[in-house]
């Protein structure tokens, strides 16, 4: 598959990259793209929730009312998880969400994330992305070239770009990221993706092998 190289102004430049069809040309595996994404906002969950269970929770371990003669039911301890202020009964604990994933599968789920957005012409490739300052109005015009503004937009690079990163940090609908941070997520949740000319080799290189 073919596409047209842009310049940062959103217009031609005349040639061409062929997109690898080993990356770019799959067939998407629904179930790996579910798992890994499964995955992704796992590792997320910070999993530090508790309660307190009523072996934790401060106060008297006196019985309450004498066993017999009261009519209601017995009762040994002010922090049993009956009354108002006693512990929970099996309550949240701390705990890590994430599991583990095959190298393999993970690779497949990007290459069919990236297949998708091939198959639906959501990919753009721009053959420089450089900035002389960190400027937000920069991005912008590099958005309304491109005719995206507005729409969720993922930007892969070659490699770090600190001027490209600040400009575009207050937009909510864009996000910079280098070849080495692309995942199958972040793929998803974008409308477009922009590689800079350089990333796409870096890109199809990790997902070839």
């Amino acid at each position: 598959m073919e596409v047209a190289v842009l310049d940062i102004k959103g217009k031609e430049t005349g040639r061409k990259v062929t997109l690898s069809d080993a990356v770019f040309g799959v067939e998407p595996n629904e179930h790996a793209i579910y798992l890994d994404v499964k995955q992704y906002l796992a590792n997320q969950r910070q999993g530090t929730h508790k309660a307190k269970e009523r072996a934790e929770i401060t106060g008297s371990t006196r019985k309450i009312k004498k066993q017999k003669g009261t009519g209601t039911a017995r009762a040994g301890s002010i922090k049993s998880p009956i009354f108002k202020g006693g512990g929970r009964v099996f309550g949240p604990r701390p705990r890590n969400y994430g599991f583990k994933l095959n190298k393999s599968l993970k690779k497949l789920a990007r290459k069919s994330a990236l297949s998708q957005k091939a198959k639906n012409n959501e990919v753009l490739v721009v053959e420089n992305l450089e900035f002389d300052s960190a400027k937000t109005k920069n991005f912008i015009s590099l958005l309304q070239g491109l005719g995206i503004e507005g729409k969720k937009s993922l930007f892969v690079l070659s490699e770090s770009n600190n001027n490209v990163y600040l400009s575009s940090r207050n937009l909510k609908a864009a996000e910079v990221v280098t070849a080495s941070e692309l995942n199958t997520y972040k793929i998803l949740y974008s409308n477009n993706i922009v590689f800079v000319e350089g990333s796409l080799e870096g890109v199809e290189s990790n997902l070839s092998k």
